[in-house]
């Protein structure tokens, strides 16, 4: 398998910049899945890579060799596409064998990859059948199954599951892991869906509007955004943000806006990273929002707040509260609890999370 780096990679359509320099370095067998919403440029990244973009500025390095002018043929890189990008005319097993048949490779090892590879995916029946008579994941498995027989140095996904079902997807998620532990192979994966990042990656890549945003380890990212971007986007259901100012007095900071009132320890803030006036945003994820719970070390003091829709999950209950104007969200075990009823709210400060409004940068620990 291969490293591959991206260095200050700059892409321009005419006057319109989609990426604007991206330093992004994905290790030898690393799953290192670039996330976003479309339009980002995670895709067209991936297309320069593969060679179906030209660089306009900065250098792609493939175990440290710039191919920048390589030939898509010359880069021994594989991709599975959104689409499946299958020959409807051709078999399961012509599709997954063309590329090979174009090299010339000796039909006894095309025979042999396609075998290997038709059996890892568990699609060895279908040999014979062609693209239309397959289900979504089944194309999607050949798609793959035809990456694999190249053995490339390094696998593209480019949204490989976005056109399939919530079940499927679920399945090909974990289809997609346990190839990776098969194959042991480099994998570079984009997609704009944030629960394929987390449950898929050793290591993520945010980016929005041209630019990496942050990158860590899924839990890194989660727990500790970089900024309001990466914060909104990253966790389901969305954090919830509180905007209003910090009070800073005595050595403590406290959080004030028109409905909330909250002390902010400096376990959580320091107070000399923050100004007395300066706005600011509390970030916090519904999971860390308590509802009618005794006062207790590392939670807020109580909120007054009133429930206003109540969304049943199984084991667990999404309540939409107003503290004041303020409307939150918090995901809890289900309580017996209807709309109308008044409840006290309680943060917990252990996951909350600060930023600067002006910067939308993480100020907090």
């Amino acid at each position: 398998m291969a490293s591959v780096e991206f260095k200050n990679i700059v892409k321009r359509f005419k006057e319109n910049t989609v990426l604007n320099g991206v330093n992004v370095d994905i290790k030898d067998k690393e799953f290192l899945v670039i996330v976003g919403p479309s339009g980002c440029g995670k895709s067209t990244l991936l297309r320069m890579l593969a060679g179906l973009e030209t660089v306009t500025d900065g250098d792609i390095l493939i175990d440290g060799e710039r191919v920048n002018e390589y030939h898509p043929s010359k880069r021994n890189i594989a991709m599975v596409f959104q689409d499946y990008a299958l020959y409807p005319h051709m078999t399961v097993a012509e599709n997954m064998s063309f590329s090979l048949k174009l090299k010339k490779t000796p039909q006894e090892d095309i025979d042999a990859r396609v075998k290997e590879a038709a059996a890892t995916l568990q699609i060895t029946q279908y040999l014979a059948r062609k693209p239309q008579a397959l289900s979504g994941g089944q194309r999607q498995r050949v798609a793959i199954g035809r990456a694999i027989v190249r053995k490339p140095k390094v696998f593209l996904f480019d949204e490989p599951l976005s056109n399939l079902d919530a079940k499927l997807r679920e399945e090909m998620r974990v289809e997609i892991a346990k190839l990776h532990q098969r194959l042991n192979a480099t994998i570079l994966y984009v997609t704009h869906d944030q629960v394929e990042a987390m449950t898929l990656a050793d290591r993520i890549v945010v980016m929005y509007n041209g630019k990496v945003q942050q990158e860590g380890t899924p839990m890194e990212v989660y727990s500790k955004p970089a900024n309001l971007f990466v914060a909104g986007f990253i966790g389901s259901p969305t954090m919830n943000f509180l905007r209003g100012k910090a009070a800073v007095k005595g050595g403590k900071t406290e959080f004030i806006s028109n409905d909330i009132k909250i002390m902010l320890p400096p376990s959580l803030l320091d107070p000399k990273t923050v100004k007395d006036g300066q706005e600011i945003v509390v970030g916090v994820r519904p999971d860390d929002i308590s509802v009618d719970v005794p006062a207790k070390e590392g939670l807020t003091e109580a909120l007054e707040g009133k429930l206003d829709v109540s969304e049943l999950l199984g084991h667990r209950k999404n309540l939409y509260i107003y503290i004041g104007e303020t409307r939150v969200l918090a995901n809890t075990d289900a309580v017996g609890r209807t709309p109308g009823d008044k409840v006290k709210v309680r943060f917990n400060y252990a996951n909350m999370h600060v930023f600067d409004k002006a910067t939308e940068k993480r100020i907090s620990r």
